[in-house]
């Protein structure tokens, strides 16, 4: 799907903007690593090790080892580490290999006096301001708390999710609807100007969790004969404004979805873990009929690597991910989309990378 030039221009502007934006979750990333003291870990091992023997020598959960893996991607991509990947067909399943580079070497906290001085005093002193605050969430604390089921960091740190906030704070309530409603009138006139047809052969949509309505209103105004709805939360829709052809209905996605020919979802299962998301999902195939009679979900959200040429939007996405990881989401590549998919019980689906760091994925039952 060719892009006209003026939407390129913005998606790339929107790129920059969101590397920018996040670029502090890399000094996260490092205040995080010094913390726990995975170069020393690593040395201790030769200089290479895989996450599970770096897990161990920091004295961390086994069950914490994804959150390493997404920690140390963000340090692989920016060159602090470096990572050796087994081929694909090994048939005895060797783990990735972490290597010390020449910086990494200059965290580690001890020294046989003859490789270089640690700069760890230095770096953290300055990193102090990322450490147990709402930068950070206290990633670290996360990080060495051992509940089987426990919270995420956002969660340790305030005692309730981000959810849970939004629905008794009015001010974190209308933060989150208005970054939500600005991200729409963003992206969604690139949407339907540039890949409208993902919206034909269906007369009617229901946007998951859509908020005050930024994105329906949208798709609506385009196609006046589409009847379109929105579900969200009802301290959610009880925000929102009235808005033409389009009804609100307050509910739970975690509980049904309206029926419609097509469900939207913008944005939201990368908000949640993979038994969350498969459980939306599979109301979300309740919801719709049958492909042969047009069903399908329509969905906007992160492919991590799907243009993995280029550097920057990789970084970024990859950046997005450590920082959503604070509230419990995932930034998902296509495989760990496929595994949610087929457990939904959907059938096929087309990725398009069309939208910069997002992609749109059409899911079919």
């Amino acid at each position: 799907m060719a892009l006209s030039e003026d939407s390129k221009d913005l998606l790339q502007a929107h790129v920059e903007l969101w590397n920018l934006t996040y670029s502090f979750m890399k000094s996260v990333a490092l205040s995080v690593a010094l913390d726990l003291r995975i170069a020393d870990a690593i040395g201790r091992h030769g200089g290479a090790s895989t996450l599970s023997q770096i897990l161990t020598e920091i004295g961390i959960s086994k069950r914490k080892l994804p959150g390493l893996r997404r920690l140390m991607r963000v340090l692989t991509l920016a060159g602090t580490f470096t990572i050796h990947q087994p081929p694909e067909a090994s048939p005895d399943g060797h783990e990735p290999v972490y290597k010390l580079t020449t910086a990494s070497r200059l965290l580690m906290s001890t020294s046989d006096g003859e490789g270089p001085a640690s700069l760890s005093p230095t770096l953290n002193h300055v990193l102090n301001p990322f450490r147990d605050s709402v930068l950070s969430m206290g990633l670290t604390a996360w990080f060495r708390h051992d509940e089987q089921l426990g919270p995420c960091p956002f969660a340790l740190m305030h005692g309730e999710t981000m959810w849970e906030m939004s629905g008794r704070d009015d001010a974190v309530n209308a933060s989150v609807n208005d970054a939500m409603a600005a991200d729409s009138r963003f992206l969604m006139r690139i949407v339907l100007k540039e890949c409208r047809e993902v919206f034909h052969g269906i007369d009617s949509l229901v946007d998951v969790a859509g908020g005050v309505g930024g994105a329906t209103s949208a798709i609506a105004a385009a196609f006046p004969s589409l009847k379109c709805s929105v579900l969200d939360l009802p301290h959610v829709v009880a925000k929102a404004p009235p808005v033409s052809n389009v009804q609100f209905v307050a509910g739970d996605m975690f509980e049904s979805i309206p029926p419609g020919n097509a469900v939207f979802l913008k944005w939201i299962l990368h908000d949640w873990g993979d038994t969350e998301c498969i459980k939306i999902l599979k109301n979300c195939k309740q919801a719709i009929p049958s492909r042969d009679a047009g069903g399908k979900v329509i969905i906007i959200d992160i492919v991590v690597g799907s243009k993995s040429s280029d550097i920057k939007l990789l970084e970024t996405q990859v950046i997005c991910d450590f920082d959503i990881m604070k509230i419990g989401g995932v930034e998902r590549g296509e495989q760990e989309w496929k595994k949610i998919f087929l457990e939904a019980g959907f059938k096929d689906y087309t990725i398009m990378p069309v939208l910069g760091l997002r992609s749109i994925i059409v899911l079919y039952p």
